[in-house]
Order: structure tokens, then sequence, then C-alpha cells
């Protein structure tokens, strides 16, 4: 075991993947979440739960077997100056909730590194890709400014490639992998602020989980990249899966959102993948659409974006509406992903003015 890290995340669902990976290798996390959730994981830990490949039934980790430490807070008990690292897990619209906006700006002026595994790359990501207008692409954002402290050479994204869920039958600190892949975080600009990531990287490689049948190598790594662009392979797969679950009655599942119209899902996915490589990525640094859309197969829930919506959010991440202003911004368009921000916009319109009429 190498040196002990102090690590926040902000965001205890989806943060908790992340957390349980980390713990393995004997670090002290701390989740910032809401009241009810942070009594329950200081009294009882956390749960996750992952498929094997090659296993029947999925390994459950329990967080209170493992080396490290988690506590779980709300937004006001912490200070950002303690920890070594801060992992940005909650969807972008929640950053400005009181409470959560001033840590957040805490930690913008506290110049702790700090990690994005936000499906929508906070706005000072952005400012680290080439030859953007970063001011046009404020649209896009609930709120841009809750972003105005940070420098982007502290701040990193992680592309959110595993997908989980909370089980609605269980108590919310149980989470349940459903896409086991990696998680892909790009280099900082600083060389020691990228040996955190590293020693992560190495730490979580490392882990071995104890079964009857005896030691086991567990998914859902961490892999570093020199590359800023990596974590944009995630871009491709929202736009022709995840916003393509949004229809104009309801939702559908991931599954039927790329299969349903396989050649019109390439279409989305192939134009998204050009337009990164236009921005300055690799081909290698992405997925091709055959590895996507075979993983799509066992993505049997609508995305997290259209069951909000159809919960009736008045704001969602709108990463398919960071793509299009972008792809403007290279003269670029595509009739698929326009009629697809049009109807997200419409049914926000819908939703914000029933909030307002209740």
């Amino acid at each position: 075991m190498g040196k002990q890290y102090n690590i926040m995340i902000m965001g205890a669902s989806y943060g908790s993947l992340l957390a349980s990976k980390l713990m393995f290798g004997g670090h002290n996390l701390t989740l910032i979440c809401l009241p009810a959730e942070a009594d329950l994981i200081n009294s009882e830990g956390f749960r996750v739960r992952m498929p094997v490949k090659g296993r029947k039934d999925p390994v459950e980790i329990d967080s209170r077997k493992l080396p490290g430490k988690v506590r779980a807070a709300g937004p006001g008990d912490v200070k950002p100056s303690d920890f070594d690292l801060v992992g940005l897990a909650m969807q972008e619209p929640q950053y400005r909730s009181p409470g959560v906006r001033e840590l957040l700006d805490a930690v913008a002026k506290s110049r702790v590194p700090c990690m994005s595994i936000m499906n929508m790359p906070p706005l000072p990501y952005v400012k680290r890709i080439p030859g953007l207008d970063t001011n046009a692409l404020k649209a896009a954002y609930t709120d841009p400014t809750v972003w105005d402290n940070f420098d982007p050479s502290k701040l990193t994204l992680c592309s959110p490639d595993p997908q989980a869920i909370r089980p609605p039958e269980e108590k919310v600190n149980v989470l349940q992998v459903t896409l086991p892949t990696n998680f892909k975080v790009a280099r900082f600009d600083s060389d020691a602020d990228t040996q955190i990531l590293r020693d992560l990287e190495a730490d979580i490689d490392a882990v071995r989980f104890d079964t009857p049948e005896g030691k086991l190598e567990l998914p859902v790594k961490l892999r570093v990249y020199d590359s800023i662009f990596v974590p944009l392979a995630k871009w491709s797969m929202l736009l022709a899966g995840n916003y393509r679950c949004i229809t104009r009655d309801g939702m559908r599942t991931a599954q039927e959102a790329v299969h349903s119209n396989l050649e019109e899902s390439r279409s989305v996915y192939n134009f998204v993948f050009d337009l990164c490589v236009k921005l300055g990525a690799s081909a290698n640094d992405l997925v091709p659409f055959e590895k996507y859309a075979a993983a799509a197969q066992s993505l049997t829930r609508p995305a997290s974006a259209a069951r909000a919506l159809n919960n009736g959010a008045p704001n969602i991440e709108r990463a398919d509406k960071l793509v299009q202003l972008i792809a403007k911004q290279k003269g670029l368009s595509n009739p698929a992903i326009d009629a697809g921000v049009a109807l997200v916009d419409a049914r926000l319109e819908m939703n914000r003015k029933k909030a307002a009429a209740a």
C-alpha cells in the first residue's frame, strides 16, 4: 500500500462506486450527500454489487470491511483544504443548489485538484480544449457561474463509463453496477497532481477480493491518460444512446434507443466521434461504434436524463446541447442531434410550466 490520500466525493450515489474502489487501497473517503443518506452511510456503511465475468452471482462489496474509512457529511460540514483530491459525482444541475454551490466555490478557491465523474464536463475542463469559444457554450449549463472561480489546470475529467443504479426496492446506501467498464481520466496539467491519479490507478489494479473460491480480480479500474480527449469518448455514447432514450411522450431503454434504428444511431455516434477528432482527439482515444452498440445490448433501463425528465425535472444535464453548440462552432450539424436537442428543450419547457402552475 502506497501513500494514503484523503479524498472527498460530492455525490454519494454514483460516487460510492469509485469510493469503494479507492477504499480497497486504504484511502479515506468523505461522501457529500443529503442528511438521510449521510445518517445511513455513517451507521451502516454502503454496499456496491458488481457483476464479475464467469461468475453467476454478483460480488457485494461492503464498505465496512474495506481497509479505507468512509464518512458521509453535508456540504457545510467539510473544508476542501483538508483533502488531497475532490471528486464531482453529482448531476450538473445540482451544483447550483444552496450549500452545494458554496462548497463547490470553496473547492475552486482551495486549488485542491478536482476530478469530475459527471456526464456533463464542467466548463473549466472544456476550457482545456484548444480553439473553443467557451462563452458561447454557457447556454448548455444550468448555471455556468458556479464554475467561475476554477482554474482549468486544477480540474480534470473522468469518463463515467461504468453504469450503475440504485435498486428502487433497496435502501439508498446500495448501488448496483449494471455495466462494469473502466473510469478513464485525463491527466492534470501538473505532474504532481497527475501522480495522485497514477497512485490511485495502481492501488485499484492491485485489488483482489476474497471469496470462498479464492481471491478475485474485480472489474471497474481507473485508467489515466495523457490525452485530454480520452474522456470525450463518452459524448458519442450519450448522444447516440442516453439522450435518444427520450421520446416525445415518454422514454425507452438505452438498448432500444440504440438498436431500434441502428443506422441513425451509427450516424449520430460517428458524427460526434468525428467532431472529437476535429477538436484534436486521436481516433485511438475514442471507442468505435460497434463496441458501444454491443455494450448497449445490456442497457435495459432508460438513461438517468430520460428518467429525470419523465419525473418532471425542470433541469437536466445538457451534454446534447453542449455537443450541438461545439459542432456549430466548427460549422457542423446533424439533423438527428438537432431534433433531439429541440425535443429535450420542449419537454423541459413543459416541466417548468407544470412546476410553475403547481
